[in-house]
């Protein structure tokens, strides 16, 4: 028998566990993925009560692991926290992460959500190959699908995601500002970006500041969160879909835009060139006149973006949580077939964290 842990926030993260449980036959556990330490301490308690196979559903709950004697899966959506970590860490946040990393080791299996962030376990952590399997994440079809009509009157490029540094959202605010400034036949093009700004109030500061600085104030609409089907609706309509993240483990808005027929342009990060594959176009993250370019030939060049979508198309058809939740079956199939204790270096250090009082 597996525990699936799932949370109940709104991000990709979260998305990820709450597919997963209406797929599995599977018991279920639903908490947050941030959690004051009252409630963190009554999940440990539930959790330690659990004599099976649990799956935490993000690397932030890999230091609940260490308490537990019988074997536990996590699955990995990046390791952003060591590849871009905070600008200021508290000694909470330091252990916290210390602390993951153990859990990570001790862990009967990982399933990682791309072949990037496998080889990042392997080469930043030490973890062997062997423990770790790559599970897409998927799309829901009967959501993220082209739907008529437009979202705005005007055109606009689609953002979606939060607004922390790694997201590089300045890079596409540059090039927009570049396209309004030089191309006449652009002026009306908007700018929207969908979904919260992240949990410091400094990141929707800085997009603002950035903002007013390109004299962008009335071409860039903040939507912040919308639902689903609301979401369906601006990939459907949008220009194209720009991901210019630095660092990403999977890039979700990717396969749902290409899904809703719009077409994707990313940096050229690992991970997002394994997801997009051919049905992406790419430019070097730092670089606003090539993406500005590239923006430009999407919009004038309308063969050249019918072409994108129909990859995308294609592409999108690879993805389904059908899919990934049969492949993660499998993966609890495997582990329940070998029991037995955890083989890992990191066992000794179970018994002296037997003491440790969540996050």
């Amino acid at each position: 028998m597996t525990l699936l842990v799932t949370t109940a926030e709104r991000s990709g993260i979260d998305r990820y566990s709450q597919e997963l449980a209406t797929r599995l036959r599977v018991a279920t556990l639903e908490t947050q993925r941030y959690r004051p330490l009252k409630e963190s301490l009554n999940l440990l308690y539930t959790l330690i009560k659990f004599s099976h196979t649990i799956h935490f559903p993000d690397q932030h709950f890999a230091r609940y692991g260490l308490l537990f004697r019988n074997p536990f899966i996590i699955t990995v959506h990046d390791l952003v926290r060591i590849c871009f970590p905070f600008a200021t860490e508290s000694r909470r946040n330091r252990v916290g992460l210390k602390l993951d990393i153990l859990g990570l080791k001790r862990a009967r299996h990982i399933i990682a959500v791309s072949a990037c962030t496998k080889k990042d376990l392997v080469q930043l952590l030490g973890i062997p190959a062997r423990k770790i399997t790559v599970i897409y994440n998927g799309v829901d079809h009967s959501v993220f699908k082209p739907v008529s009509g437009r979202q705005l009157k005007s055109p606009y490029l689609l953002y979606v995601g939060s607004e922390r540094p790694r997201k590089n959202l300045g890079v596409l605010l540059q090039a927009f500002a570049m396209l309004k400034r030089e191309d006449g036949a652009l002026a009306g093009l908007k700018l929207v970006k969908v979904g919260i700004a992240g949990r410091a109030d400094e990141f929707r500061g800085a997009t603002i500041s950035e903002v007013r600085r390109l004299g962008l104030g009335n071409e860039v609409i903040l939507a912040g969160y919308v639902s689903d089907k609301e979401l369906a609706r601006y990939y459907s309509s949008a220009l194209v879909l720009v991901m210019p993240s630095h660092y990403e483990g999977f890039g979700l808005p990717v396969v749902e835009a290409m899904a809703c027929g719009c077409p994707v342009i990313a940096s050229n990060t690992p991970s997002l060139q394994e997801v997009a594959g051919d049905a992406g176009w790419f430019f070097s993250p730092d670089d606003s006149a090539e993406l500005a370019h590239l923006i430009h030939q999407l919009a004038t060049q309308p063969d050249l973006r019918h072409d994108l979508i129909e990859r995308g198309f294609r592409r999108a058809k690879s993805f389904s949580w059908e899919r990934t939740a049969a492949e993660t079956q499998q993966v609890y199939d495997m582990v329940l077939s070998k029991p037995g204790q955890i083989d890992n270096a990191s066992e000794n250090h179970v018994d002296r964290l037997q003491s440790w009082s969540g996050r």
